[in-house]
């Protein structure tokens, strides 16, 4: 059985407010709680319910970032998995980037899959996959609600614009998860107890021969969104059809 390769990203917790810092520069993370990103937790999920069947050796996580990542990776070591790693890199990562990581890390250890959350919830890029597909050359699908092995063979089901599409594809192979595929589980006391003595190793760039990272993509400035004005109370139906004729939706 080969192992699974799953990646891990820090990100601001969904359920914080963001705020944009007063310069336009980013947003404010002093003090902010971080967290796995939801898909990412999604991913490590599925690998583990794989692992739990008897069709995966191990369950590796991954985490391109800064050494605080350590602290995502150690709750995914407190989910289940086997080890993990950290690609430390101080700044930005743009998708290419950590595609080139994963596939290093894929031709280190002969994965089955290399599952992936189909996108992070503070860039919304959701294109690492995708370039790891082609890059490892290996077949790949994307937003996935279902993932079963048979053999050699993954049958997976994924959500598209006009439903649902099952496709067939060959291991090894790059999965992306969407939301629906499973629940991540409840993470309890002893589980992180125990998550303090599982591997967790630090490496970077240079030391997988990967070349630093190109500022393809410059972000000019960051806006909060317009707050919104107050809504309008209608009688009846009547009165809503008036109101929006005089603003010329109607």
């Amino acid at each position: 059985m080969s192992p699974i390769l799953v990646g891990i990203k820090r990100v601001v917790d969904y359920s914080v407010r963001v705020r944009v810092k007063p310069d336009g520069s980013g947003i404010v993370t002093d003090g902010v709680k971080m967290s796995v990103n939801p898909f990412d937790e999604i991913a490590l999920e599925e690998a583990l319910r794989i692992k739990e069947r008897g069709l995966a050796s191990e369950v590796i996580a991954i985490s391109i970032g800064p050494a605080e990542a350590q602290q995502q990776l150690r709750t995914a070591l407190a989910m289940g998995a086997d080890r993990a790693l950290l690609v430390q890199v101080d700044g930005p990562i743009e998708p290419l980037t950590a595609a080139r990581v994963f596939l290093k890390l894929a031709q280190q250890h002969q994965p089955q899959l290399v599952i992936l959350g189909k996108q992070a919830i503070d860039d919304d890029n959701g294109q690492t996959g995708q370039m790891l597909a082609a890059l490892w050359d290996r077949p790949q699908a994307t937003f996935a609600s279902k993932l079963v092995l048979d053999g050699a063979l993954a049958r997976v089901t994924r959500e598209v614009d006009v439903g649902l599409e099952t496709i067939e594809i060959d291991l090894p192979a790059v999965i992306t998860t969407d939301l629906r595929l499973n629940e991540p589980r409840y993470i309890k006391l002893p589980d992180i107890m125990k998550a303090k003595k599982k591997p967790l190793d630090v490496t970077t760039l240079a030391q997988l021969g990967v070349a630093p990272p190109t500022q393809a993509i410059r972000t000019l400035k960051f806006e909060a969104p317009p707050v919104r004005s107050r809504g309008v109370m209608v009688k009846d139906a009547a009165e809503l059809v008036a109101a929006l004729k005089l603003r010329g939706v109607l």
